[in-house]
């Protein structure tokens, strides 16, 4: 069986950025963004996932994290959508919590071509490192528009921010890659409609 892959560039004047992904990899990641924690936490959406992902953007960083955040959930977003393509045979709705530490978070995705987010998440830091933390709700709101996922992110409890956006990278993972995980057998698209 074939893997589905895709690559897009994405290039403005505030960032270029350039995504490869597999979707039936196994959670092997090259990413470079300038902005270690995020690099970090997109190595655990991989690793958590199963999905290869190469990810190297060059951004505007002299002025902050905003663009480079914003553009790499974008073109990761549109890059998934391709690798996907009609969705036939996917499981489309996974969900996963995951610990870490004193931390807990949960995530429920559901690959509908609907794009929507909630994210339920406090945030007792402003930054980890020269990461700004509320970035970590623009990620996914910027992911899930450009790739039509229904996501719901929500952390249980927890006090260690490192910990609070790990857990829930984790989550997400996880629960992106049940979803997106192919059915053995099956060839429909998991909708009524037909389509997805």
């Amino acid at each position: 069986m074939t893997h589905r892959t895709a690559s897009l560039t994405r290039r403005t004047n505030e960032t270029n950025v350039a995504v490869t992904l597999d979707l039936d990899g196994t959670g092997i990641s090259r990413i470079t963004t300038g902005i270690g924690f995020f690099d970090h936490m997109l190595a655990q959406l991989a690793r958590h996932s199963r999905l290869d992902l190469d990810i190297h953007c060059d951004g505007d960083l002299d002025i902050d994290d905003h663009h480079t955040v914003e553009d790499v959930g974008i073109t990761l977003g549109q890059t998934l959508a391709q690798a996907l393509g009609d969705k036939a045979g996917i499981a489309r709705f996974g969900h996963a919590y995951a610990p870490l530490d004193e931390a807990l978070a949960r995530a429920v995705v559901d690959v509908s071509g609907r794009p929507y987010l909630v994210y339920d998440v406090d945030n007792p830091r402003e930054r980890i490192g020269t990461f700004a933390v509320e970035m970590a709700e623009h990620f996914w709101r910027s992911l899930a528009f450009n790739a039509g996922l229904t996501l719901h992110i929500a952390l249980l409890y927890g006090r260690n921010q490192h910990h609070i956006l790990e857990a829930t990278f984790k989550a997400a993972a996880r629960a992106l890659g049940a979803a997106t995980r192919r059915l053995a057998g099956q060839q429909d698209i998991p909708s009524t409609k037909g389509v997805l």
